[in-house]
């Protein structure tokens, strides 16, 4: 988790997989809560190379998160990387697909999906 995190409705936890940093979500990302992941990519794009970000465990996300997560994008691929997505699912696939966000940025099933190189359908949102 993301040092500092005291709130009990979101966390980060950041590993290096594969070469690639991987920021695991989970609980409600919104204005209130969007800080710690703020501060996970602000460390992690400046190094540039791949982010994969693993929305598997998030339940909601807000346009606070949503733009993060934008912003981030943008960033990185300024440092020369790219932060790509994976595990999308229920409301917040459907916002990512309303927004027309899931076109910006690279989606994955999952992390092992993102990790082999393989392309594979998406599970429905």
């Amino acid at each position: 988790m993301v040092p500092g995190t005291d709130n009990e409705r979101f966390t980060v936890a950041v590993q290096t997989v594969d070469g690639a940093v991987v920021l695991e979500l989970a609980g409600e990302l919104d204005h209130d809560t969007a800080q710690p992941l703020r501060e996970a990519l602000d460390a992690a794009v400046p190094r540039g190379g791949r982010l994969l970000v693993d929305l598997t465990g998030l339940g909601f996300c807000d346009s606070t998160g949503l733009n993060v997560l934008l912003q981030s994008r943008l960033a990185a691929r300024e440092a020369g990387g790219s932060v790509e997505l994976a595990g999308l699912r229920g409301s917040v696939a459907r916002m990512f697909r309303i927004t027309g966000a899931d076109g910006v940025f690279p989606v994955h099933a999952d992390v092992a999906q993102a990790l082999s190189g393989t392309e594979g359908p998406q599970p429905p949102g």
